[in-house]
């Protein structure tokens, strides 16, 4: 029950939306601006096309590692924000950064090294494989910016304050988006220039977010017991992104199987469901700061209407960006290749696209929720059952029947939908709505 029976209503339409709008526009700089380095390296040819689909493919895992970063960050810091503990919920902030720098060193160093191998594995085409580890060796140095900004994301996030965010981002993507044609094209540069312009924003947003947070506070230690727990309590959004990465390296590896057109397309579709599903995810981040808050401060019946207005708003994003991609389905998958076989692959997958959307902005939606009551540990099992045995056999029995995109697609499909049935059963239940300034 709700610890005050006349508490202040703060999950307003218009809170709701002063969260979600900005994070809107930082959620979905980064995937635009890897559809323009999609379209603009598509004109390339199908191969350079392929090769970022690979390398992008496993650059994801640098983007897992940041939404845990700024998920569980915003967790944390929100339950101690509505407890009253700014101070608390920005120390949180330093010793997720702390984290994200360390990490994103390591990843930089293990994707150089493994860049080779793991576009091989991934690719089965040899000239696709070269392609991808030239490209990936030089964007996987964007991983410690990477990281530094989701970091970031995630206390602001959690103190309310999804402004600043906005401007970074937005900053360090459009000055990537214009560099981008410049390396590729007038410079010569062709994948080489597309993997800088990556860098670049991953690294300048980085700085933008470590600077903003060094303004904040002056306790900039590193804290080794803070970060151990930061890290033990973030183990079941860990297990969760590993599902997540299992299934579309697998999904990349089959869709690399039956062709470059087929990857090319596959590449083409699935950025675009990134970008929905990012885009969708800016009222789920309202969610977490909101619900992290409302059940620092012990107010469950706050924590049940956010939830509420959550799902429904995002249910209802979802439909209308699922019309927009209807109406657009012969135009959209032209602006990012010219060849008529990716077109024609694009076509066999659209309608699942399409179709799943709308069920995707419920779950995203209720995602965010139960994210930001800390209710990780339901969503990991949740995601590894789905994984297990929904995504990859249905994918790895498509590569084996030869059923081609559509098959791939249907894993996504049955994926999506288990998560839908199980998440919704956990809304409806209380075992979420746990109070206190930490869970």
């Amino acid at each position: 029950m709700s610890s005050s029976a006349d508490a202040p209503r703060t999950a307003t339409a218009r809170r709701i939306a002063g969260l979600a709008l900005p994070a809107l526009v930082v959620l979905a700089a980064e995937p635009l601006y890897v559809l323009v380095d999609t379209a603009v390296v598509g004109h390339l040819g199908p191969v350079p096309l392929a090769a970022v689909a690979i390398g992008g493919t496993v650059m994801s895992m640098g983007v897992w590692f940041g939404t845990l970063m700024a998920y569980g960050t915003t967790g944390r810091a929100a339950r101690r924000f509505g407890a009253g503990d700014r101070a608390g919920a920005v120390g949180e902030g330093v010793q997720a950064s702390w984290l994200a720098l360390g990490l994103g060193v390591l990843l930089a160093v293990l994707g150089t090294v493994a860049s080779e191998p793991l576009a091989a594995v991934i690719a089965g085409d040899p000239e696709t494989a070269a392609a991808a580890a030239g490209w990936l060796r030089i964007a996987v140095l964007g991983a410690p910016g990477l990281l530094l900004a989701a970091a970031g994301n995630g206390w602001m996030r959690g103190v309310q304050d999804t402004r600043r965010p906005l401007w970074i981002v937005l900053g360090a993507n459009v000055l990537s988006a214009v560099l981008c044609p410049v390396l590729v094209y007038p410079a010569g540069l062709g994948l080489t220039g597309s993997a800088i312009a990556n860098v670049t924003a991953q690294t300048l947003g980085g700085l933008l977010f470590l600077a903003a947070l060094i303004r904040e506070t002056r306790e900039l230690r590193p804290i080794p017991s803070v970060i151990v727990r930061q890290l033990v309590l973030g183990r079941d959004l860990l297990i969760r992104g590993a599902a997540f990465q299992a299934c579309f390296l697998s999904a990349a590896a089959v869709a690399a199987r039956f062709g470059v057109a087929s990857v090319g397309a596959h590449q083409i579709v699935l950025q675009l469901w990134f970008f929905a599903a990012l885009v969708l995810d800016a009222v789920a981040i309202a969610a977490q700061s909101l619900v992290g808050a409302a059940l620092g401060a012990g107010d469950t019946d706050e924590a049940r209407d956010v939830a509420r207005r959550v799902t429904l708003a995002g249910g209802l994003a979802a439909v209308g960006f699922a019309l927009a991609m209807l109406a657009g389905s012969s135009v959209i998958p032209r602006l990012f290749s010219p060849d008529a076989s990716v077109h024609a692959q694009a076509a066999i997958i659209w309608p699942w696209f399409v179709a799943l959307l709308p069920v995707a902005g419920i779950v995203y939606a209720l995602d965010g929720v139960l994210i930001g009551a800390g209710d990780v540990a339901f969503l990991r099992t949740l995601t590894v059952v789905s994984a297990l045995f929904g995504f990859l056999p249905a994918i790895w029995l498509a590569y084996a029947l030869d059923l081609g995109l559509g098959g791939v697609w249907a894993g996504l499909g049955l994926f999506t939908f288990a998560r839908f049935a199980g998440l919704t059963w956990r809304w409806r239940s209380p075992h979420w709505l746990i109070t206190g300034a930490s869970r």
